[in-house]
């Protein structure tokens, strides 16, 4: 038996037309804007402005593709450059700077010690 309403539904396995059994819409959205009078929303133009309108031809603002070519150049540093290994290590250098300043810091205090 199917369950009554937009209820959950229990050990769910969409085999067979599982449409049938949920009270689902998924059209919900395009329906209800249908639905709705198509009244002018706010911003929008009036009727007799849009009829004054017209459609502006020729070149109003050209568009310009300004941007340099790259030249080709010798492959030199990239030919040996790992990607990941670079990456992996100022992730890690990163992580350990606080660790290694905390160490330099206390190594620091033991040495003034020391002296003393």
């Amino acid at each position: 038996m199917a369950p009554s309403c937009n209820d959950m539904i229990l050990k769910p396995h969409f085999h067979k037309n599982w449409q049938r059994c949920v009270a689902t819409w998924f059209n919900q959205l395009a329906r209800k804007i249908r639905r709705k009078p198509s009244a002018p929303k706010k911003g929008d133009s009036s009727v007799a402005k849009l009829k004054l309108a017209i459609q502006l031809t020729g070149p109003v603002m050209p568009i310009r593709n300004i941007y340099k070519k790259e030249k080709a150049r010798v492959i030199t540093e990239e030919k040996n450059f790992k990607a990941f290994a670079s990456l992996h290590m100022a992730c890690a250098n990163a992580w350990l700077f606080g660790i290694w300043a905390k160490r330099a810091k206390e190594a620091a205090e033991q040495d003034v010690e020391r002296k003393k």
